[in-house]
C-alpha cells in the first residue's frame, strides 16, 4: 500500500516537466535536493542521455568519483554514461579546480553544453556528484538539467553518524549498506560503536577471547529488562581486522573516516567475561544479558590494565588509520572502585582528593582516560570521548563528545577544547519518532521525529565566536539494544537522517521545515530505488492541536504534503470518501474520538485516531507558579488543559516535567462552577530519574486572591518494587462553588537511597488536569 501511495505522489510531484526527445519525454532535474545548497541560479538546460560521457581530470580518486556518478545515473535512469579521461563534447566533466577556505567546497554548472563539477578537493567534488545525483529523478530515461550555477559548501567539518554493533551485530554488507547512506546525505564520519558490556566486536590478536567468549552471550533479555529471556543463543560475532580494512577502504572511497569506539573504562563486561582479571573483583563475569549499564568495570588499580588498554589500543590504530579514536568513559560506575584496594592503593599513590565537586573515584577515571590519550598521542593520535570525561578534570587534547545535552560541549568549547554535539533530546536515532508508539517497532523510548531533529541548533549563543570554532560538528547516534535487524537500522535511520544532513551541512538561516518536507519526496524518491526502509510518518496525516481559550474550545488542523483530500468523523466511526470532507480547521467543544485520514486515489495514509476529553477545565486559562523544567516546556501550561492525555512516553510533548519544582497551577474557570474533584496522570520511568508525586494540595477561591484549602495529603516515597507506568491520581472533596482552582502535587527533592540518583531531586511528569 505504501509503494503505491509514494508511486502516485512522485508522479505528481517529482516530474514536474519534460522534453520531448523525439516520441520519448525526459523527465526534468530538480536542484532543490537535500542538504539545501548555499546558493543555486537556474536558467536553460542540458539533456542527459546515452551519448553523455562523464570526464575525470586527476588521478584515481577522481576516477573513481566518475564511476560513483556513473552508477548513480545508471541506478536512478538506466542510462550507462562512458567514464573517461579524455575530454568530449555532450560530457560531465569533474576536476579539483576550485580554491577557498572550505576543503569540501563545490560549484556545479549545468548549460546547453553540458555538466561541470569542481571542487576544493576530491571531497568537494564528491559532494557535487551527490547533489548532481540527488537532482535527478529516479525516472528510466532521459533527463533534462536546468542550467543553473550552484556554489556550496558545509558549514560544519565533522558530520556524523554512530551505530552500534555490540548489542546487535550487523554483517559487513550491512555496514557498507549503512555507509552507503551515509554517503548519500553528504555525511563524512562513521563513528563505531564495537565493544560493550553485551558483546566485543573487533578481533585483537594478542587477546583471542575477546572473540570467542566476549563475541557471544548466552541468551537475551526480552523487552526492557522485563526479567524473563529469550534462551537463543547470541554469536560469536565480530569483525576480523581484515574485514575491518575492508569497511575502512570502502568508507574511504566514499570521503567518510571511520572513526572506531572502544569504551573503557566502564562498559567492559564483556572483555571481562574474556579476562576476568582486569576486573576489581577477578570474576567470574559473563557477557551481559540484559540492558543498562553494569557495575563491573576495568580495575584503574591495577597496571596489567593499563597494559591490557595499550595492547588493544595499539591494535585498533594498525587497523584504522583516522586521526581520532574514540575511547568512550561514558557511564562508569564507581562503586567498585570504592571498595576495591588496588583502586583506592591507586588514589592515594596519585594523592587524589575528592571535593565538592568530583569524588576521588571521580578523579581516578580521569586518569585512566589521561592515560590512554598520552599513549595514543604518543603514536599521533586524538582521542574523542563523551562528556563524562569532563568530570574530574578534561585530558589535555581530548575532543568532547557531548550527548547528555549541549552543556558538556559549551563547556568544553569555553575551556578550550573541540567538541561534537549529539544531544539525546534532538540526535538520538533509537528514540521513538512518532507519538503513536502502539504501532511502532519497540524503541528504548524518548521521541525525536524529523523535526524535532531539524529543529536542532548546535552554536548556543552564550559562546563567544572564537569559542563557536570549537563546535565542530554534530552527531545523530544509533545504540541496537531493541534494533536487532538492519532492516530496522534503516528504519531508525531514515528520513531523520535527512534532517541531520541540513542541521550539518546548512547555515541556519538556508534552514525551513516546511520546504524541506517537501524537498523530501524526491529524495523518498531515491530511498524507494535503493530499496531502503525508510520510515513513512512524513507521508501520511499532520496534525496540529490549538487550545482557544477565548471560545473554549479544541482546535484540530490537518495536511499532507500532497495536499489530497482528507476525510474525518467525530464519532470514532473510520472515516471513507462519505464523510465529512476537511475544508478548513474543526472547533471541538466536548468529549469525542476525532477520526481521520487521507485518501488519493491510489491509496490511503495512516489513519489518525486520538480521544478528546473534555471537563470544566479544558480550554479554559490556566497559570503556573512554579517552572517547568527547560528541557520538558512542550507547548507551556495549555499542555494541562488542552484534552489530550499523554501516552506512557512523556517525552511526546503531552506531558509537562518538573525538577526541583512542583506543579503549581491556577486555572480559571470563568465562571463560578460547582465542583467535588481534581484528577490527573502522572508517567514514571524510575531509570529516567522520573517518580510520582509526593503529595496533592487543592485550593479553591471565587476572586483568585483568597484561596481556601478543599484538600491536602501527603504520599509515601516510591518504592523500588514500583512499576514504569501511568498512574492516575483522582481527589475528592466536598462539593463546593468556585472559580479559580489552585493545584499543587509535589516533587520528589531527594531520591531514595535504592535508585543509582539516590540524594538527587527526581522529575514529575504530569498531564492533563480535570475538574469535575
Amino acid at each position: 500500500m505504501r509503494k503505491t501511495i509514494l508511486g502516485a505522489m512522485l508522479l505528481s510531484i517529482a516530474l514536474l516537466s519534460c522534453k520531448e526527445q523525439g516520441n520519448k519525454p525526459a523527465a526534468t532535474g530538480n536542484y532543490n535536493v537535500i542538504p539545501y545548497p548555499q546558493e543555486i541560479v537556474e536558467g536553460e538546460g542540458f539533456v542527459l542521455n546515452n551519448e553523455t560521457s562523464i570526464v575525470y581530470e586527476g588521478d584515481e580518486v577522481m576516477k573513481r568519483n566518475a564511476e560513483f556518478l556513473s552508477g548513480y545515473i545508471k541506478d536512478l535512469t538506466g542510462l550507462e554514461l562512458e567514464v573517461t579521461d579524455s575530454g568530449k563534447d555532450n560530457a560531465i566533466t569533474i576536476a579539483i579546480a576550485e580554491t577557498g577556505d572550505n576543503s569540501e567546497a563545490y560549484k556545479l554548472t549545468v548549460d546547453e553544453e553540458g555538466v561541470n563539477i569542481t571542487g576544493t578537493s576530491a571531497a568537494g567534488v564528491f559532494y557535487g556528484i551527490q547533489t548532481l545525483r540527488k537532482s535527478i529523478p529516479a525516472n528510466e530515461g532521459e533527463v533534462l538539467l536546468p542550467a543553473v550555477t550552484i556554489n556550496d559548501s558545509p558549514r560544519f567539518s565533522y558530520r556524523g553518524a554512530h551505530l552500534d554493533v555490540s548489542r546487535h551485530y550487523f554483517t559487513t554488507d550491512s555496514i557498507k549498506r549503512f555507509i552507503d547512506m551515509l554517503a548519500l546525505h553528504n555525511l563524512n564520519r562513521f563513528h563505531w560503536h564495537l565493544t560493550d558490556d553485551q558483546g566485543w566486536r573487533v578481533e585483537i590478536k594478542k587477546y583471542p577471547k575477546l572473540t570467542t567468549v566476549a563475541a557471544e552471550r548466552d541468551e537475551t533479555v526480552i523487552g526492557r529488562n522485563s526479567g524473563n529471556y529469550d534462551g537463543q543463543h547470541y554469536g560469536p560475532f565480530f569483525y576480523t581486522q581484515e574485514e575491518c580494512r575492508e569497511i575502512v577502504a570502502y568508507a574511504a572511497e566514499r570521503h567518510i573516516t571511520v572513526i572506531p569506539e572502544i569504551d573503557l573504562p566502564g562498559h567492559m563486561q564483556a572483555a571481562l567475561a574474556a579476562y576476568p582479571e582486569y576486573g576489581c573483583t577477578g570474576g567470574p563475569y559473563e557477557v551481559w544479558k540484559m540492558w543498562g549499564v553494569s557495575d563491573n568495570v576495568l580495575c584503574a588499580g591495577n597496571d596489567a590494565t593499563l597494559s591490557f588498554i595499550e595492547d588493544v589500543l595499539t591494535e585498533v590504530i594498525d587497523v584504522f588509520p583516522s586521526e581520532y579514536i574514540h575511547i568512550g568513559g561514558d557511564e562508569c560506575p564507581k562503586t567498585q572502585w570504592e571498595k576495591c584496594p588496588k583502586c583506592q592503593a591507586r588514589i592515594k599513590e596519585l594523592g587524589i582528593k575528592g571535593d565538592d565537586k568530583h569524588s576521588a573515584e571521580m578523579y581516578l577515571q580521569s586518569f585512566v582516560i589521561n592515560h590512554a590519550e598520552k599513549f595514543l598521542n604518543s603514536k599521533g593520535r586524538q582521542i574523542i570521548g563523551w562528556d563524562e570525561i569532563l568530570e574530574g578534570g578534561l585530558a589535555p587534547n581530548a575532543t568532547v563528545h557531548s550527548w547528555r545535552g549541549i552543556e558538556g560541549g559549551i563547556e568544553a568549547a569555553k575551556q578550550g577544547h573541540d567538541c561534537i554535539m549529539s544531544p539525546t533530546t534532538f540526535m538520538y536515532f533509537d528514540y521513538y519518532q512518532t507519538k503513536y508508539t502502539d504501532e511502532e517497532p519497540l524503541a528504548i523510548g524518548g521521541y525525536v521525529p524529523v523535526e524535532k531533529v531539524y529543529s536542532f541548533e548546535p552554536m548556543d549563543p552564550s559562546l563567544t565566536p572564537d569559542e563557536q570554532k570549537h563546535i565542530i560538528g554534530v552527531q545523530a547516534n544509533l545504540w541496537s539494544e531493541y534494533i536487532p535487524t538492519f532492516s530496522h537500522v534503516e528504519y531508525m535511520e531514515l528520513p531523520r537522517m535527512a534532517a541531520l544532513c541540513e542541521v550539518q551541512w546548512c547555515k541556519p538561516e538556508k534552514k525551513n521545515f516546511e520546504e524541506f518536507k517537501q524537498r523530501l519526496l524526491q529524495l523518498i524518491g531515491i530511498y524507494e530505488k535503493y530499496g531502503y526502509n525508510y520510515a513513512k510518518h512524513m507521508l501520511d496525516l499532520e496534525e496540529k492541536f490549538t487550545t482557544d481559550f477565548e471560545k473554549g474550545v479544541i482546535r484540530v488542523e490537518f495536511k499532507t504534503l500532497d495536499n489530497c483530500p482528507i476525510y474525518y468523523t467525530l464519532d470514532g466511526s473510520e472515516p471513507t470518501k462519505e464523510s465529512a470532507l476537511y475544508t478548513a480547521p474543526i472547533e471541538i467543544n466536548s468529549s469525542c474520538t476525532v477520526k481521520a485520514k487521507g485518501i488519493r486515489e491510489n491509496g490511503e495514509t495512516r489513519m489518525f485516531s486520538e480521544n478528546v476529553t473534555f471537563n470544566k477545565a479544558t480550554g479554559k486559562p490556566i497559570t503556573l507558579l512554579q517552572p517547568i523544567h527547560k528541557n520538558y516546556t512542550f507547548e507551556g501550561p495549555v499542555t494541562l488543559v488542552d484534552g489530550l492525555k499523554g501516552s506512557p512516553n512523556y517525552r511526546t510533548g503531552r506531558w509537562l516535567g518538573f525538577c526541583e519544582t512542583d506543579l503549581e497551577a491556577v486555572i480559571d474557570l470563568k465562571k463560578e462552577e460547582e465542583i467535588s474533584s481534581v484528577s490527573f496522570n502522572t508517567s514514571v520511568d524510575k531509570g529516567d530519574w522520573v517518580f510520582d508525586v509526593l503529595g496533592i494540595t487543592v485550593w479553591v477561591s471565587n476572586d483568585g486572591k483568597e484561596y481556601t484549602q478543599v484538600f491536602d495529603q501527603a504520599y509515601p516515597d516510591l518504592t523500588e518494587e514500583a512499576e514504569n507506568k501511568i498512574y492516575g491520581h483522582k481527589v475528592e472533596f466536598a462539593p463546593v462553588k468556585a472559580r479559580y482552582v489552585k493545584i499543587k502535587a509535589l516533587s520528589d527533592r531527594d531520591m531514595p537511597e535504592w535508585h543509582g540518583g539516590k540524594g538527587y531531586p527526581a522529575f514529575i511528569f504530569v498531564d492533563e488536569l480535570e475538574i469535575n
